[in-house]
């Protein structure tokens, strides 16, 4: 799996009131998370199109959005029309992950599947050749600032061995918790795209904290390549 550490400020944990000037303070990211709720395959509600729209006004960064609803089937292609670059729905939530990922593809747009904490990786063995992401929740969907499962780390090691049987190559985004010390646990085991709420967008500089998450995991990855 590639070494390169991507930073992916999640909007969910931005000021809603000046999201635009959120979204333009965290430039120096490497992508946007963007997390859509339904109020059904997680319990809260978040963003609809409109307001991924006026994200991607303003930024030029890649945006992945996570769709945390009961049917991703029917939410793909709204979506792809406000933008998505890369579009992550969960495994539990559709029986025809594989007729996803090929709509995603046609439209140009990156595929990703998210699993559970309770999820196995070895569900993802018919899959995982078509994929350009995958996203291990290190949280319980559905609310921002949760600890971090420490059992994350396993999944983890256990979902980069699948990739090398496959002889591919995706990017692997953790999502929940991600502080610096963790940051260098997710990334030495395989992590390499870290999606981070109240750790950037409570911090006084976000660049400053962009940067101290980067250069954490970068470390640990080193390490472990």
């Amino acid at each position: 799996m590639l070494n390169e550490i991507k930073i992916a400020p999640s909007v969910l944990s931005a000021d809603f009131t000046r999201l635009g000037q959120e979204v333009a303070d965290v430039s120096t990211a490497d992508m946007i998370h963007y997390d859509v709720m339904d109020g059904h395959f997680v319990p809260n509600i978040s963003f609809g199109f409109d307001v991924l729209r006026a994200v991607k006004a303003s930024t030029d960064l890649p945006v992945d959005v996570h769709l945390m609803v009961t049917n991703p089937d029917e939410m793909v292609e709204k979506f792809l029309d406000a933008g998505a670059d890369y579009v992550s729905f969960h495994y539990e939530a559709t029986a025809h992950a594989n007729r996803l990922v090929q709509l995603i593809h046609d439209r140009g747009a990156k595929a990703s599947i998210a699993i559970n904490p309770a999820t196995p990786v070895c569900l993802l063995d018919p899959i995982i050749d078509d994929l350009d992401m995958v996203l291990v929740m290190t949280v319980n969907p559905g609310f921002g600032g949760q600890c971090f499962i420490e059992s994350s780390v396993r999944k983890l090691r256990r979902l980069r061995r699948l990739c090398e049987e496959h002889g591919v190559r995706p990017l692997v985004e953790v999502d929940g918790g991600i502080v610096a010390r963790t940051a260098a646990e997710v990334a030495g085991a395989g992590a390499n795209v870290l999606v981070a709420g109240s750790s950037v967008f409570g911090a006084p500089d976000r660049a400053a904290a962009i940067d101290a998450l980067r250069r954490s995991a970068q470390a640990a990855s080193g390490k472990r390549a």
